[in-house]
Parts: C-alpha cells; structure tokens; sequence
C-alpha cells in the first residue's frame, strides 16, 4: 500500500467478485506449484496418503449395503451359519482398511507439519532475497508497516492454505467423488435428485463465495495500514508525547482500525454464513432422497441401476447415509471456504511483492583487486592488496584496467522524482581524487539528491556521471557502491555488539582495524567506558546510546569501509560543537587522500573544503573555496555572515 491514503468508499473500485476468485485462484494455484517444487518427493507421497483415507471413509457405505443384504437373507432363509462367514469377512476387511487409513492419516499429518513450517521458511527467505533486489523508490514509496505485513499476517495466511486448506480441498474432493461413483452405482435416480441439490450448493457457494474474496482482500490490506500505522506511532512516540498529539494518534488508528473491522465484518458474514446454509440445502436434499426413495420402493419403479440390483431398503438406507456424507463434505468446503479465500488473498499480496520489478543493472564494469606497478601497468589479483582497479570488457573481446581514484564528475545533470517536478537542473560538478567537495543549501535544493544520484539509487534523466572516466551505467551497481563510503545524516545501528556494528563497514575487518577506525572517527573513548566495551549489545536501533554517539559507529562503520570516495550527508548534524571538534580532527585523517562529498548545514565544517557549491532549487549558483566565496559577497557570505540562515 503507497502512502497515498485512500478513503475507506473505495470499496467500488475494488475488482468484481469473479476478477478476485480469478486472481485469488491462481495464486492459491502457484503456492501448490511452489510447494511440489520445493518438496517434489513428499508433497506427492502426502498426496497419496490423504487421497487413500479419504477413500477409505467413503468406502463403508459399500460394505454395509452387502452387510444388509446378507442380514436380510439371513432372516428370510434363517441360516445363520452361511451368514457369519460373510460377515466377519466384510468387518475384517473394514477393519484392515481403517488401520491402513490410520497409518496413512498419521503419516500425512506428521509430513504436513514439516512441509507447512518448511514452506514458510523457504518463502520468507525468497520474498527477502527478492526485497534486496527492489530499488530504493520502492521503499520510499511504500509504508514499512504494509511491508512487514507481508512477512507476518500474508505468509501466515499460506501456512493456513498449506497445512489446512489444501488437504481440506484434496480430501473433500476425494471423498466426494468416490461416493458420487458409489451412489451413481447404486441408483442412478436418486443421483439425478442429488445432483440437484448440488448444482444449489454450487450456485450459492459462487455467489457468497465471491463476495467474501473480494472482502477478505480487503481485510489483508487493512491489516498492513494498521500496522504501518502501529509502527509509525511506535517509531514517532517521543514527537508524540512532546506535542500531546495523544488523542490525535488514538484518533488516527481509530480510522484505519474501524476501516479494518467493516471490511472484516463483511468479509467473514458472507463466508460464515455460506456453511450453515449449505448445511440446510444438504438437510433439505437428505429429507428429498429419502422421499423419492421410499415412493421409488413403494411403487417398484423400474430400477436404474449399474449394479444390476432391485432398488430396495438395502441400497437406500446407504444411500442414504452417503448423501449424508456427501453433503457434509460440500459443507466442510463451505466452511472452509473463508479459509481459503484468505490465503488466497494473501498469497495474492505476497506474489505482489514477489513480482516488483528488480532494480534493473546493465552494468558490466567490475572493481577487482589489483597490482599496479611502478610504471602504471595494473594487473588483476585474487588477493587483497589494498589496490583496485574497474575491470573494463569491450565488444571486441580485449579487457582494460582503470585504477580506481577517485575522479567522480556530473555533466549537466537533470532529475526528478516525479516525473515534471525538477529537483536538479544542469547540475555540474567535477570531483578530482583527494578533493573535498561541499554542497550548502537550504533543505530541499538537492544536496543530498546528488549523493544518490552517484549511488545510483536514482538514475539520472540528463547529462552524464562518469567515475574515473567511466560512464556510471556501465559500472555494475554493486561494485560501484563497495568503492563508496557514507555516513547518513539518520544513523542505523543493527541488532548486535558494537564491534558488529563497526564491521558492518567491512565484514572481513579485525578487531585490531575496527578499533582503529573507531580512533580515528573519536569514537573510542565512550565506546571503552561502555559496560562490554566493544562487546556491548546493542538493541532497538542503539537506543542505548546518545544520538552523538550512534553517529560516531557510524564514522567509525565508514571508516573501516575505507573507500576511496566518501559522501558525509550531515554526518556531524547530531555531535555536539566540544565533540565536533574530536571528531573534525578524525575526520580529516579520514579524508587524506580520499575524494570527499560533503553536505553540511553547519558552514564550519565546510571551510577547509577545496570547492563549496552552493545549491538554490536544484541550481548551482555559487561555487568555489570559502575565501573565494567570502570574497564574492554572495549568497554564501550572506550565510557565513549571518545574514541569510539555512532553512
């Protein structure tokens, strides 16, 4: 769900019930399709051990009408002697049967627990091995909360749709039609009258069954707002409670709740309702077989049997009990039919996320290790050298090394997030290697907008990015970003110890590197005043820690990355000014021989910079090193000076 609220009478714009069973159908059909692909030897088996019991129970009904026409005859003819042998023979095979059917039900329900809890494991790592691959517009375009929602109610409603809705539809269908063969076996009449009731039960079984799809969509989408809205409280609760925005924010997930319960509502009156209607078409039909059976013995009607036999009180009362097993089944359907037409829905919303389109990569330039020689000439490497170089292949078969420095420039650059809003217009920036490059500009100008254009995690609509000569859609994404280091103006620190955290820069680091870069980045001292030090866990984004602090593993994080371009988006924002200045001194041993972009609000962090740009609306309009700029007395003198404040 987009953050684009929409109001809660869009119900009409929402597909037909047909468009819904169509969808939720074949989305049920893949979750099968995926489960043989993942399990191809034991879903099939369990298959076969449910098919077997459900034959199984449609099977006694056979054997007691022969039961019944030897006990008849037993009391016509008095022989009980003849009789018992045939008796004992029909019980001894029920009995053999049900202890098979007991063996195979065991067996099948044993299998089903492994595969349920299987299949969920296996669907949650694709659906998040897919999510890596989604292009950052799609996170911001997306509420996370909606997003979580797909690994936790969408996926549970799946484990739902394998584990009972499945076996459910597999041995109801079974059991159906080997009693239908049956019945049809015994009196083709009274079949005629059961396939009636039947065509009844499908009518109303399509009609509410439809509806209820088209709710219980719905519902999983009202699910996701409430929980995006969950998580957006939870995540803001201190903005919250500072502005006494209490009463708004229960309010608010009134709204979204309320909206969750009438679809709710709806969606589960019309699926309950179907069973014990269908319970009363089938109570109906059980009343009508018995009548046109007893008129049909009444007036010995001519018997229309496969079996060959007169239609009498030994074929009825089985029929009988069949219908009642028939039309019990169709109910279990019934009932069961909410069930499906969730998961359905769910899987339909998990197949969604599934099948966003993958952040597209055309990039064939790779960054290897290398050795470069004294003379220039570079060579490719298995090893860590501590050198890098682009891997360039050309249609002509021939491969070129580039050593990697740092040389990052924009020519004439347009973009825009949405298509007709310009956020950068002629954007223009040269970047040699070793260069301190700073963008100022009130929020909004696009400063930060041009760290991710050379990122690309936006692509650009105009003009050109080349990184050491090369064109950047050339480059693969992934080596592209490994050559950049960041540190974001919001910090994010991951579930585990701070040294974890450190090393998330660089996971092949030691302990020995990622104390140096804490050093470097001046996060040692409150890290070693810690209560584990560099083992201290921490939890909840590192709530444990000041704001400051969490910004300095994130220096050190860069640090130990150490990449040869690094983009600081307001990497000091959170730091006090006495700490600034530790920092500051770190940050330019960081910065030795590194290009450097640098967005800052605070000017002083910006004066040793080599070229400062001053952006104004997606313009470059000033540019520059602080003397030439304090010189001009433009709009970055106005700044310096006061006259002019960042917004």
């Amino acid at each position: 769900m987009k953050n684009k609220k929409k109001s809660s009478n869009a119900a009409p714009h929402m597909p037909g019930p047909r468009g819904n069973l169509k969808q939720n159908g074949a989305s049920i059909l893949r979750t099968v399709k995926k489960l043989f692909g993942f399990y191809p030897v034991l879903a099939p088996l369990t298959i076969v051990c449910i098919l077997f019991s459900a034959i199984v129970s449609a099977i006694p009904s056979l054997f007691i009408q022969k039961i019944l026409a030897v006990v008849t005859k037993w009391m016509e003819t008095g022989d009980w002697a003849a009789a018992r042998p045939e008796i004992l023979r029909y019980l001894a095979v029920l009995v053999s049967l049900y202890i098979l059917s007991l063996i195979s039900v065991t067996t099948y329900t044993q299998i089903m627990a492994v595969m349920t809890q299987g299949f969920m494991n296996k669907m949650r790592c694709e659906l998040f091995g897919g999510m890596q691959d989604l292009p950052i517009r799609y996170f911001d375009t997306h509420k996370h909360g909606d997003i979580m929602s797909h690994y936790t109610n969408d996926i549970d409603t799946l484990r739902m749709l394998v584990s009972q809705a499945i076996p459910t539809i597999i041995q109801s269908s079974a059991v159906l039609l080997t009693a239908f063969a049956i019945m049809l076996y015994f009196s083709i009449w009274l079949t005629l009258v059961l396939l009636v009731g039947v065509a009844a039960m499908v009518m109303v079984s399509g009609k509410f069954g439809g509806f209820s799809a088209r709710f219980f969509l719905q519902q999983q989408k009202a699910i996701a707002a409430t929980e995006g809205n969950v998580q957006e409280m939870m995540n803001g609760i201190k903005v919250v409670k500072v502005f006494c925005h209490e009463e708004q924010s229960i309010e608010e997930f009134d709204r979204v709740n309320n909206e969750l319960y009438e679809v709710s509502s709806k969606a589960n009156a019309y699926a309950n309702a179907l069973g014990p209607i269908i319970g009363n078409i089938g109570n109906i039909l059980y009343t009508l077989i018995a009548l046109v059976g007893g008129v049909l013995i009444l007036t010995h009607a001519p018997s229309l049997s496969l079996s060959g036999k007169i239609f009498d009180v030994t074929i009825l009362v089985p029929f009988m009990n069949m219908t009642k097993q028939f039309t019990g089944n169709i109910n279990t359907l019934a009932q069961n039919m909410n069930m499906i037409i969730m998961a359905g829905a769910g899987a339909t919303r998990v197949y969604s996320l599934m099948d966003e389109q993958a952040e597209t990569d055309e990039g064939y330039v790779t960054l290897v290790n290398a050795n470069i020689s004294e003379d220039g000439s570079i060579t490719e490497t298995e090893e860590h050298t501590g050198k890098w170089a682009w891997r360039h292949p050309h249609g002509d078969g021939t491969l070129t090394y580039t050593e990697l420095k740092g040389d990052v420039r924009l020519t004439d650059v347009d973009f825009a997030y949405v298509e007709g809003k310009t956020v950068l217009q002629d954007v223009t920036v040269f970047a040699e290697p070793g260069q301190k490059v700073a963008f100022v500009g009130a929020t909004g100008a696009g400063k930060t907008t041009i760290t991710n254009l050379i990122n690309r995690y936006y692509d650009i609509a105009d003009g050109k990015i080349r990184y050491d000569g090369i064109n950047v859609n050339k480059i693969k994404k992934h080596d592209l970003r490994r050559s950049l280091g960041i540190v974001l103006q919001e910090t994010n620190l991951f579930t585990g110890t701070v040294m974890d955290n450190i090393r998330y820069g660089n996971l092949d680091a030691s302990d020995e590197e990622c104390i140096a870069a804490a050093k470097l980045a001046g996060a040692d001292g409150f890290i070693s005043r810690l209560p584990q030090g560099y083992n201290t866990l921490l939890s909840n984004n590192g709530s444990n820690l000041s704001q400051g602090q969490r910004q300095l593993i994130a220096i050190a994080r860069a640090a130990v990355a150490d990449p040869p371009v690094m983009i600081l988006d307001e990497a000091t924002s959170s730091i006090d000014t006495r700490t600034e200045a530790i920092v500051q001194r770190g940050m330019d041993k960081l910065m030795e021989g590194r290009t450097v972009f640098v967005i800052a609000h605070r000017l002083s962090t910006v004066m040793n910079s080599d070229i400062i740009m001053v952006l104004d609306h997606g313009r470059i309009i000033e540019r520059g090193s602080h003397e030439e700029l304090i010189a001009a007395k433009g709009v970055y003198y106005q700044l310096y000076t006061g006259a002019f404040e960042l917004e």
